[in-house]
């Protein structure tokens, strides 16, 4: 008798149904969920923007790694420091394993470090990943009157900065209020192209919380002819060149073991750059399948490549390693929580750009 055909009406008809149910899931067990679908990847960025390019290139290869071959499509949305864009993951978004969210590292820590509500709980996330660390950095015009980090903890140095929840900003900010530095911070400096700028002209000395692959990349000159040098590094492991070369690290200057904590804490946003999640709930294969996938298409030689071209630096974190880092952050003592709370809402010495 062939396969989900009966011919005994009444007594047999049991086994016939089961003789079909049997045969439907064989088939959707071979049948690859992913195939004929569509995974959005919603970017907490504006388009043309680092974290929306990294997202398209990632886009353009993730799905040829996901068994049934899925098409990625890139969709932009912007706001709150991309805590819109993690809202709509989390609450928001189908729980199957079609939407993943590419967000700030901000938006993981904000809600631990800030008493201002967001529309998500960065610890019930599903992390893929992140595409790569960063080694924030100090760096100074080779002719202001500071010449090594240390002098910072007597002698003022002008900075410059975006507005609060910039890195740019909180950064150096910490700094004064864990470790007694005196950077004047002038903010109102749209992003790191105008800091740029404004050190260029002299408006400021410096700047802090700017990552150091991009810097390296974008003005090579600098270094090569010492017009600007790295102080110090903002980072709990450094760059392995920045370390060859003794640039310290600020969290050596700590004056107390809860003082090196609170800037652990606060750094730790750099070893996740650029963090990918999914809403809590998506079935434990298909997280799989995705966290597979997205390390798959980090490492994928095409894809290298075309970064290379782009100058985009590619250092993927497993989203197995990454979930367990935000678990111990959010594990973190609640005294030094609220330590770092105190120190990133300070009163500032700030004053706003010379134009």
């Amino acid at each position: 008798m062939p396969i989900g055909v009966c011919v005994r009406p009444v007594a047999t008809a049991l086994a016939c149904l089961l003789v079909a149910a049997s045969a439907a899931t064989a088939q959707s067990a071979t049948e690859p969920f992913y195939k004929g679908k569509q995974i959005s990847m919603v970017v907490g960025s504006s388009a043309g923007g680092g974290y929306d390019t990294y997202a398209r290139l990632l886009a353009r290869t993730m799905g040829a790694s996901i068994p049934g071959n899925p098409s990625i499509v890139v969709q932009n949305m912007s706001g709150a420091g991309s805590n819109r864009a993690a809202g709509f993951i989390y609450s928001v978004a189908p729980k199957d394993g079609t939407a993943i969210g590419a967000i700030f590292p901000g938006a993981v820590l904000q809600p631990l470090l800030s008493e201002q509500p967001v529309p998500h709980d960065p610890s019930k996330l599903v992390y893929l990943g992140s595409a790569n660390s960063d080694v924030y950095v100090c760096y100074v015009r080779s002719d202001a009157p500071v010449k090594a980090f240390k002098d910072v903890l007597t002698q003022e140095l002008i900075v410059g900065a975006s507005n609060p929840g910039a890195t740019t900003y909180d950064l150096p900010l910490l700094l004064n209020s864990v470790l007694g530095t005196k950077f004047r911070i002038v903010t109102g400096y749209p992003g790191s192209r105008e800091i740029t700028l404004a050190l260029e002209r002299g408006e400021v000395q410096g700047a802090c919380g700017i990552g150091w692959t991009g810097i390296e990349a974008m003005h090579p000159e600098w270094f090569a002819k010492d017009t600007v040098r790295v102080l110090v590094q903002l980072s709990n492991t450094g760059h392995n060149d920045l370390n060859k070369r003794n640039i310290p690290r600020a969290g050596d200057f700590a004056r107390s073991d809860d003082d090196r904590k609170v800037i652990e804490l606060v750094f730790s946003q750099g070893v996740f750059g650029r963090p990918y999640v999914l809403p809590p709930g998506v079935p434990p294969e298909r997280i799989a399948i995705l966290r597979t996938a997205f390390v798959a298409a980090l490492n994928d030689a095409g894809l290298r490549a075309e970064a290379a071209k782009m100058q985009l630096d590619v250092d993927p974190m497993a989203g197995g390693e990454l979930q367990t880092l935000i678990t111990s952050i959010y594990a973190t003592p609640q005294h030094l929580i609220e330590r770092a709370r105190q120190a990133l809402s300070a009163k500032p010495a700030t004053s706003s750009p010379q134009r």
